[in-house]
C-alpha cells in the first residue's frame, strides 16, 4: 500500500498508472516530494513523478525503480478531497530555494484521505518541486481540473423539458388565422425578429441536447471499452472452446480501433514525454503482440500506435526513441534488430528456439525435402508476415539449421544436411536420421 493515510495508485507492467474510466492526464512535474507536518503517519514521498489528470493527483516513484517497488509505494489523492489550493508566494527568498505551492486536505479523524472532501478535519500538504518544469503551467492546470469536478459529471439525461414551448403559447397575436405573420409597422418588424431569435434558440438547445446524449454515449463506450482491454489483459484460467476464442479474437481487432484513452504528449509530460511515451507504449503493444505471435514489425507497431493515438500523431523518431528507452525499464518487452538490418519488438518470453523447432517440423516434411520452403510457406506456419518470417530463416541459416538456395523465385530453405555426414567416411549411407529420411523423400519422387 502506498502508507498510511493516502491512496494506493494501481500501475501496469510498464510501470504507467492505470487510469480510472474517463479519466485524462493534464500535466506532470519530476523530481517532487510530498510533505505534511499535520500528519505522522503520512508516508515518505521523495523525488518522484508528479501527474495531474482530471480526477487524482498521482505520485510515482522514478523511473530507477522496480516496478514491484513503485507498485508499493504509488500513491493517489483525490482531487475531491481538496478543499483549497492556496496561491504560490514568490519572494526573494523562493529564488534560492526549490519552488513549491500547497493545498489543503480533508482527511478523516484517523488521519485517512477519503474519496471526497467529507473529511472532519483539514491539513495543508507541500508540494516541492526540485526538477525542471513549468509549475506555473502546472499549477494552471491544477485549478481548472479542481475547478472543472470531472469526477461528479454523470450520465446525465437531456432535459428535453427545459426547451418551454412559449413561442407557440405567446404567439397568439403573432399569426393570422392563414399561418402566416403579421406585418404591422415597427411592432411587426420587432415581433417578426423575436421570432427569429426563438426559432434559433430552440434549434441551439434541440442541438446541444443531441451533443450532451453523444457525450454521455461516448463516455459509456470508453468505460466498456477500458473494462474489455482489461479482461483481455488478465486473459483466462480455463481452457476456451472455439467460440470463445472467436470471439477473443474479434475483441482484439475491435480494441485495436478504440485508441488510447489518455495518449502522453508533449504539453502533458514535458521533460518526461519519452520516458512515458516508452512506458504508455509498451502497455500498448501487449495486445498486437499477442495477436501476431510475440514479434511484430516496428514499421507495424508505428502505425498501429498512431492510428490508436488519434491526432496525437507521433514522429518515427520519437517512437524509436521511446523503443530505445525499454533496456532502462522493467518492461516485458524489447526492440530487436536482425543482421539484415530489420527492427522489431518482441515479448521477452518470446523464444527463438521454440520458432527454430516449429520451422525444422515444416522442412523436414517430404515435400519440403524435396523443393525446400519459402518464407511464405514458413509465414503460414508461423501465423506472421512473410517479411518477418523470412528473417526467421535466415537466423535459422546463421545458426546451421537451413541451407539457402537461391534462384530466379527466390529464396528456397532446406534442412542442413551437412551434420549428418560422418568426416571419417563421407560415402557411408546412414539408415536412420534426417538424412536417411531425405534419400527416401528424393527416391519417392523418381
Amino acid at each position: 500500500m502506498a502508507g498510511n493515510c493516502l491512496q494506493a495508485a494501481e500501475l501496469t507492467t510498464s510501470g504507467r498508472p492505470v487510469l480510472l474510466p474517463t479519466e485524462i492526464e493534464c500535466s506532470l512535474l519530476s523530481a517532487v516530494d510530498l510533505e505534511c507536518e499535520d500528519l505522522p503517519n503520512f508516508p515518505h514521498l521523495k523525488s518522484g513523478l508528479l501527474i495531474l489528470t482530471t480526477h487524482r493527483l498521482l505520485w510515482l516513484p522514478d523511473s530507477t525503480t522496480t516496478i514491484a517497488t513503485a507498485s508499493s509505494s504509488a500513491s493517489a489523492i483525490p482531487l475531491a478531497a481538496i478543499t483549497h489550493i492556496f496561491a504560490a508566494k514568490k519572494s526573494i527568498k523562493s529564488m534560492f530555494a526549490s519552488p513549491r505551492f500547497r493545498f489543503q486536505l480533508s482527511v478523516s479523524p484517523e488521519g485517512r484521505v477519503p474519496d471526497s472532501g467529507s473529511g472532519s478535519r483539514s491539513v495543508v500538504v507541500t508540494v516541492v518541486v526540485r526538477g525542471k518544469g513549468d509549475l506555473d503551467a502546472f499549477l494552471s492546470k491544477f485549478w481548472e481540473s479542481w475547478r472543472g469536478r470531472a469526477w461528479e459529471i454523470g450520465d446525465e439525461p437531456g432535459s428535453s423539458d427545459a426547451v418551454s414551448g412559449s413561442g407557440s403559447a405567446s404567439s397568439s397575436g403573432l399569426y393570422t388565422r392563414e399561418g402566416t405573420v403579421r406585418m404591422v409597422g415597427v411592432s411587426g418588424i420587432l415581433r417578426k425578429e423575436q421570432e427569429m431569435w426563438e426559432s434559433t434558440d430552440k434549434s441551439l438547445q434541440d442541438a446541444f441536447q443531441d451533443l450532451n446524449a453523444l457525450m454521455s454515449k461516448a463516455k459509456e463506450m470508453v468505460m466498456l471499452a477500458e473494462k474489455m482491454r482489461q479482461k483481455l489483459l488478465s486473459g483466462s484460467t480455463s481452457q476456451p472452446n472455439d467460440e470463445e476464442l472467436g470471439s477473443k479474437q474479434e475483441m482484439q481487432d475491435w480494441m485495436l480501433s478504440v485508441g488510447i484513452i489518455s495518449p502522453v504528449t508533449k504539453e502533458s509530460a514535458g521533460a518526461q514525454y519519452h520516458q512515458q511515451l516508452s512506458r504508455q507504449l509498451a502497455d500498448f503493444v501487449r495486445l498486437p503482440l499477442e495477436k501476431a505471435g510475440g514479434m511484430m514489425n516496428l514499421i507495424d507497431i508505428y502505425c498501429l500506435f498512431n492510428r490508436a493515438r488519434g491526432t496525437e500523431l507521433i514522429s518515427p523518431e520519437d517512437l524509436l526513441q521511446a523503443c530505445s528507452l525499454w533496456e532502462k525499464f522493467d518492461v516485458p518487452v524489447m526492440l530487436r534488430k536482425f543482421d539484415s538490418g530489420v527492427m522489431v519488438i518482441q515479448n521477452k518470453s518470446h523464444s527463438d528456439e521454440e520458432v527454430f523447432a516449429r520451422i525444422k517440423t515444416l522442412v523436414t516434411k517430404p515435400d519440403a525435402l524435396r523443393t525446400g520452403i519459402s518464407a511464405s510457406d514458413a509465414a503460414i506456419t508461423l501465423g506472421i508476415a512473410p517479411g518477418m518470417a523470412k528473417e526467421h530463416l535466415l537466423t535459422a541459416e546463421s545458426k546451421g539449421l537451413l541451407c539457402r538456395d537461391i534462384s530466379p523465385d527466390g529464396f528456397r530453405f532446406y534442412i542442413n544436411l551437412f551434420p549428418e555426414f560422418d568426416p571419417d567416411d563421407l560415402y557411408l549411407v546412414k539408415d536412420y536420421g534426417i538424412y536417411h529420411t531425405w534419400l527416401r523423400a528424393v527416391s519417392a519422387s523418381g
